[in-house]
């Protein structure tokens, strides 16, 4: 029969862990971990972030399966899936627990499973938080991400920086790449004047992507080098044309 979700056989982590612990207690607990290919494992060595959700169950005469589905995101903006079975089929009715890179190894070995074939599953929609970011917009760098965003707000002089609501966020960043933006100039002011557009993004622990948008330029009545931090690349190129309007 179908279960409802609030009655399978799952139990979370009574605490929050960190990427390498849910891996270890997943690996730990997999008969068959030995099986998951070496890269794969390698990948994971690098995770930021995870999340695990219940995909599937199958409850039927005093037997059970579930699947669960968890993502891990990697430094680099991706996302890696493993898949876990768990069953109370085998001899002596003791939960058993398997784990597949990917869903066709996982419907194979669900495949094998002494279950009756006629019951449906009770299967949940796609709800991984971490599927927001499988493609990633950048590709990031582990770093002393949180102090450079301390630092780019610290030598921001404009008086509309972002404030303490996205200090506060980036405090988590775990990685962030700094790209020049290129596109549509800014409106010619005086000779010589020079501007450059940055920006910077940061990867948080919850799989977040957050910019700030870096405005260099020499457009300041002694053409001296200044710096402003804005949270949207339209308010960058507005200031940027304001300022050479004023310096034109």
């Amino acid at each position: 029969m179908s279960v409802p979700y609030e009655t399978a056989a799952y139990e979370p982590a009574e605490s929050p862990e960190s990427p390498e612990e849910h891996l270890a207690r997943l690996l730990g607990r997999a008969l068959n971990s030995f099986e998951l290919p070496d890269e794969a494992l390698r990948r994971l060595d690098c995770a930021l972030a995870h999340d695990s959700s219940l995909h599937s169950a199958h409850h039927s005469a005093g037997m059970h399966r579930e699947t669960y589905r968890h993502t891990w995101l990697l430094a680099d903006g991706c996302a890696l899936t493993l898949w876990e079975l768990v069953h109370n089929t085998a001899p002596g009715s003791e939960p058993q627990h398997e784990v597949y890179v990917d869903e066709e190894e996982l419907r194979t070995a669900t495949a094998r499973l002494p279950l009756p074939p006629d019951t449906a599953d009770f299967e949940l929609p796609v709800l991984v938080p971490l599927a927001q970011v499988s493609l990633p917009r950048h590709v990031y760098a582990p770093d002393d991400s949180a102090d450079h965003a301390r630092r780019l707000l610290r030598r921001a002089e404009n008086t509309d920086s972002p404030g303490l609501d996205i200090a506060d966020l980036l405090a988590t960043a775990f990685a962030h790449q700094i790209t020049q933006a290129f596109g549509r100039p800014c409106r010619a002011g005086r000779i010589g004047l020079g501007f450059s557009l940055y920006e910077h993004a940061f990867l948080l622990r919850d799989g977040q992507e957050i910019s700030l948008w870096e405005v260099e330029h020499t457009a300041t009545p002694d053409g001296r080098h200044m710096c402003e931090v804005y949270p949207s690349e339209a308010e960058a190129r507005e200031a940027m044309e304001r300022r050479a309007a004023q310096v034109s």
